[in-house]
This record gives C-alpha cells, sequence and structure tokens, in this order.
C-alpha cells in the first residue's frame, strides 16, 4: 500500500470560542486546507512550523518523540486544534515537526473521527457502517 494523503481542515479552537462569545467574528476564525499523510504509525496530530504560525495556537507544553529514523526529538505541544474530514471533526492539541515537514494525521485523531483507510482505493474513507455520525466504543 502506498501513501495516503487526505484533505483536512484545522482550525483553531480558541478563535472559535472567541467568536462564539463574540470577541471576533466568524470571519476572524483562524483555519486552514491541507493535504496531510495519514499516517496509522504516528499517535497524534502532527503539523510543522508554517502551519503552527498561521493558526497561532497557544503552547501547551513541551514533549520528546521518537521520528520514522528513531531519533528522539524535543518538539513543542500546541491547542487545541479541530479536525474536519468530510462529515467528521475532532478536537486534540497537535505536536510541532521542525520547518516544513510534512503534516500527519496520526491514530487517535482517526480514531475519533470513526474515519478509514481504504487499501483498494488508498484513500481516507468515512466509515461506512455508520457514515452520518461518528460511533465510538466505550469498553
Amino acid at each position: 500500500m502506498g501513501l495516503i494523503h487526505a484533505e483536512i481542515e484545522l482550525i483553531n479552537a480558541e478563535d472559535i470560542g472567541l467568536a462564539r462569545k463574540n470577541y471576533i467574528g466568524d470571519d476572524e476564525i483562524k483555519k486552514i486546507r491541507i493535504d496531510m499523510l495519514v499516517d496509522t504509525g504516528s499517535y497524534n496530530l502532527c503539523i510543522n512550523e508554517e502551519i503552527q504560525v498561521q493558526l497561532q495556537l497557544p503552547f501547551v507544553e513541551k514533549r520528546s518523540a521518537y521520528t520514522a529514523d528513531n531519533r528522539l526529538i524535543e518538539m513543542d505541544v500546541v491547542g487545541p486544534v479541530f479536525v474536519k474530514f468530510k462529515n467528521r471533526t475532532t478536537s486534540c492539541l497537535a505536536m510541532v515537526l521542525p520547518g516544513n515537514s510534512e503534516p500527519q494525521l496520526g491514530a487517535i485523531p482517526l480514531e475519533d473521527m470513526d474515519v478509514l483507510i481504504h487499501p483498494q482505493r488508498q484513500e481516507l474513507i468515512v466509515n461506512p457502517d455508520h457514515p452520518y455520525m461518528s460511533v465510538m466504543t466505550l469498553k
């Protein structure tokens, strides 16, 4: 199976809260649509520094993580960020990869949105067993 990419919308969740309280207008909510690598080998949402600058997500903490080539690096964790794919959404924190590294949609947000990789079509799809809304297992 090749690399799977999907068009994902990322939205600054704090801006959504500010807009709900009428501190900013809906047109001032920082958001971006990007082509992301769907990476089930990665746990979290990973954005790069360029996306972080555009969304202006607040710093939460520093974390260490192993890269694909087994290097241990320290990264900023920012958020919260809303993640949208088709009729699915989730909110999560994001790890900030250095420079303009390829952003990755990891297993935790994938599970939370109840989406799947279709191996024959090599694309991200909404779970056909639950086409209208995500369904979670609580056990």
